[in-house]
């Protein structure tokens, strides 16, 4: 049982019970192993945020660096360079809420006062753990992410759901409430093809922790090693993702290919009993 299906944003709700969620990926990088590059100038970067709007998305997630294996890290300050004047100007051009994807809560902070929604963390707060005071003290939902340093665990599923547990602490004991935090299963972060492939299969295990859980797949290595396809070959696989997590449970989708999943999501939430 889940402990909410609405999310609420300063721009109002979003209803999981009714439809998955949408997200529109929007990096603001030169790096990224998808779209590095291309929407590293604001305009571009507003262009497509108005686009992914229009084609249905739900949150779009702007992030100023990558987090791709073998990622050059930047610095808070050019982080905060990059998406600060992007969110700003989005804000202005979009009705839909935006996320940051950042760990750091100095950049969290920022992003927040300039117009985003959402804390999207690929740390789950473990890294920078008053990156959830922000989250408390703006009221803004938190996404936490499963990731670890090293591919290391004693049992893999029961690990995961053991890490994603320190996170819900860490955010509860900031003042995040419950129904403002959402979990991520990290597919694509400090796990094996197969680890991949079984923390896919045991979505159902860690929807019973009670919180929304968000999938993000799209283009990521998994697919490309089981097709033996490139980055730009990915979105059917992606898309194979797509309607297997929400046949699963999921109840938010974090995508590249924007127009193409909100068609297959909606399909499937109709067959699922969604709305």
């Amino acid at each position: 049982m889940k402990l909410n299906r609405i999310i609420q944003t300063k721009k109002g709700s979003i209803d999981l019970r009714q439809k998955t969620a949408v997200m529109g990926i929007l990096n603001i990088t030169p790096d990224s192993f998808s779209d590095g590059g291309k929407y590293n100038h604001i305009d571009q970067a507003v262009g497509k945020a108005i686009l992914m709007e229009s084609q249905g998305a739900d949150i779009i997630d702007v992030g100023g660096e990558s987090t791709r294996p073998g990622y050059t890290p930047v610095s808070e300050e050019e982080e905060i360079e990059r998406v600060i004047p992007v969110i700003e100007r989005i804000n202005k051009e979009v009705s839909i809420p935006i996320s940051i994807d950042t760990f750091k809560e100095k950049t969290a902070k920022y992003a927040v006062e300039a117009g985003a929604d959402i804390i999207n963390d690929v740390w789950g707060a473990r890294r920078e753990p008053e990156i959830a005071t922000v989250a408390s003290k703006y009221n803004v939902p938190i996404i936490l992410m499963h990731n670890r340093e090293q591919e290391k665990y004693k049992q893999f599923l029961p690990d995961v759901i053991k890490d994603l547990e320190e996170s819900i602490r860490i955010a509860m004991n900031k003042g995040v409430p419950t129904n403002q935090i959402i979990l991520d299963p990290g597919v694509g972060f400090a796990k094996s093809v197969e680890q991949n492939i079984l923390v896919m299969q045991g979505l159902d295990e860690l929807l019973q922790l009670g919180y929304p859980i968000l999938l993000g797949t799209s283009r990521k290595s998994m697919i490309g090693k089981i097709l033996d396809l490139p980055v730009d070959q990915r979105d059917e696989g992606t898309g194979a993702t797509t309607c297997y997590g929400i046949m699963k449970g999921i109840d938010l989708i974090r995508v590249h290919n924007v127009e193409l999943n909100v068609r297959m999501a909606r399909m499937m939430d109709v067959l699922v009993g969604k709305g």
